[in-house]
């Protein structure tokens, strides 16, 4: 429980601190947010009635502290651009968003475990080489870039799908998973490649161990030994990439959104720092840090699931 309490409060303070500083970095940021929405045309005085009627004329700690205040209780402001609630904006965005992260991570796990394991149990043989190989190329190719290739190699050639064709959950939802099978994949493949590096490595390195000579002596076979005492083991520093790699995912995906033309949290953001917008890019910024903090809250929980050891020491 004390284990879980330190977590909690480690959790609230980082959240606090990347508020405060997203908020403390578009204050020093060059240009007038009163000004962006009047216009060219408005007089100082029209500026500086609009900055008291929207609070930019207090000091940066009382307006975080009302932003704070307000957030907490579901309250993430109004759009200077579109003069409507930032959660409503957001409401349609955020799913959109996390299923892309979903899949991609579902992606990840499901190729990269088997992958992992696989080259593991097979390290200096041919087929070892080739995937590796393979594994080594796929990794060094961005992500994006490798989004445009699908678009043309399957979307365009082999009408796979139609790029810039984006289908609603809300219209049809076999069409909307349908649509985000190609966007996910430009993210999750090169995060695979990565992933299976890691965890045959672990594997290997957990193989060298002397529990695991031990369990030979015992006369337990290399399968076993290998599902039963390696895997647990050699998956402990995969899960601190598994973690990253969901942050890492949820971030690529607002520019894979781009390419791919879907309408999530990434679209609007670029449009909105662009009209400096900023209580939505504050609430998608707040939003997105604290679904990172959050899961990798419960990968450091799981951590001292699988390795009681962990929580002893903290």
């Amino acid at each position: 429980m004390k284990y879980v309490i330190k977590k909690t409060g480690t959790l609230i303070i980082t959240l606090l601190i990347v508020a405060f500083l997203s908020f403390l970095a578009f204050s020093v940021i060059p240009g007038d947010a009163a000004r962006s929405r009047l216009g060219t045309e408005a007089t100082q005085e029209q500026v500086e009635a609009l900055q008291k009627e929207m609070g930019l004329d207090k000091p940066v700690p009382v307006q975080f502290g009302i932003w704070l205040k307000n957030f907490v209780t579901g309250d993430m402001g109004e759009s200077y651009s579109y003069s409507m609630p930032v959660a409503d904006m957001l409401k349609n965005k955020i799913p959109i968003t996390i299923a892309i992260t979903l899949i991609s991570f579902l992606m990840i796990l499901l190729l990269s475990v088997p992958l992992g394991i696989f080259t593991a149990q097979h390290a200096g043989g041919w087929l070892d080489r080739v995937i590796m190989t393979l594994n080594q190329v796929v990794m060094s190719v961005p992500g994006f870039l490798l989004g445009i290739v699908i678009t043309y190699v399957f979307g365009l050639l082999f009408h796979w799908f139609t790029p810039g064709a984006y289908v609603a959950a809300s219209e049809d939802f076999v069409g909307f998973l349908g649509y985000l099978i190609a966007p996910c994949a430009a993210i999750a493949l090169p995060r695979c490649a990565m992933g299976v590096k890691m965890l045959r490595s672990s594997v290997l390195s957990q193989m060298e161990s002397d529990y695991v000579r031990t369990a030979f002596a015992r006369g337990n076979t290399k399968t076993r030994v290998l599902y039963r005492h390696v895997l647990k083991n050699a998956l402990i520093p995969v899960l601190t990439f598994w973690g990253m790699t969901i942050a890492d995912i949820m971030a690529n995906s607002m520019i894979i959104e781009q390419v791919f033309t879907i309408p999530g949290m990434g679209s609007l953001l670029i449009s909105s720092i662009s009209n400096r917008d900023y209580p939505v890019v504050l609430g998608i910024l707040v939003l997105v840090a604290g679904m990172v903090v959050v899961i990798n809250f419960a990968v450091d929980l799981l951590y001292g699931r699988i390795d009681p050891r962990i929580r002893v020491r903290e």
